[in-house]
């Protein structure tokens, strides 16, 4: 009996850590969400009451005029962010297969890191003012394509770290598998490796799609914004973060009632692009399962 006490000791303070680090945990986790909780229903709460069929179907009324929408605003973030996406995606799942499959220990390999990471820590308007001087400047113009190149600049780090972190958690085992049934290593990394690792990797593509898809700073220096129609890439375009910007800056009332409806209509837009992206990956060929 002596020496079962002990362990009986040993038992419920196993138990008690156990209930306070899951206590903590929880907690934890209520201190994340509450904040995310908060600012929906603040946003539901001022901007849901401007939200009618006007705001998805007309673009803004000029000062005076009552009603008016954000559509050619929403059409451009679509645009914008389409071509961020076709930039930054596809570059950043190549730069992130290097650094993990063929360039681990290599001098220039640890220089792409070290620039990726330093990008990462850039602020969004220092993007905006090189953008700026490397497209907008020579063309004279502003437009959609600039404004788009500048989101998938800043899109590009993001995936690249995440998509070499979900590489490298890859059993070593998967790839010795597919090398010893006769698979070139690039088929290998491909079809076998990227796809085991696919759903951490549409993970980071959804975290720097949402990053970049309220950016604002960027924008004014590349897109400009437009008041009317546009779908042209080669001319300035309306986009959803500059039309709230607009319209919370402005001296109007009204105004600033759209400027929250348009906050809230961004919110769930990727909130509803994420989810769709992640509902997809978890049900299809993206899942990754064998």
């Amino acid at each position: 009996m002596e020496q079962q006490l002990p362990r009986s000791n040993n038992s419920t303070t196993r138990n008690l850590v156990d209930h306070v680090a899951t206590g903590l945990a929880v907690l934890s986790t209520i201190l994340v969400v509450t904040p995310l909780v908060a600012i929906f229903a603040y946003l539901l709460f001022k901007g849901a009451s401007s939200l009618n069929l006007a705001f998805f179907t007309q673009v803004p009324k000029p000062v005076g005029e009552v009603g008016g929408g954000m559509a050619n605003a929403i059409l451009g973030s679509g645009i914008i962010l389409a071509i961020a996406s076709l930039m930054g995606v596809p570059v950043g799942i190549a730069a992130g297969i290097y650094l993990a499959e063929f360039g681990r220990n290599t001098r220039f390999a640890n220089v792409v890191r070290f620039t990726a990471d330093v990008l990462n820590g850039v602020p969004s308007i220092v993007m905006g003012i090189a953008v700026y001087s490397l497209i907008v400047l020579p063309q004279k113009h502003f437009s959609a394509f600039s404004g788009g190149v500048a989101l998938g600049i800043m899109m590009i780090p993001t995936i690249t770290r995440t998509t070499e972190e979900m590489l490298v958690m890859v059993p070593n085992s998967v790839r010795e598998a597919a090398l010893g049934l006769g698979l070139p290593n690039w088929r290998s990394v491909l079809s076998i490796t990227l796809r085991t690792a696919s759903p951490g990797v549409i993970t980071g593509c959804m975290l720097a799609f949402a990053r970049v898809a309220g950016e604002t700073a960027p924008l004014l220096f590349t897109a400009f914004g437009n008041s009317f129609w546009s779908t042209n890439l080669n001319q300035p375009i309306a986009a959803l973060p500059l039309q709230i910007y607009i319209y919370a800056i402005s001296p109007y009332d009204d105004w600033h009632r759209l400027a929250w409806a348009g906050a809230l209509v961004l919110i769930l837009l990727i909130v509803v692009s994420v989810a769709l992206v992640r509902y997809v990956a978890s049900r299809g060929t993206l899942k990754g399962a064998a």
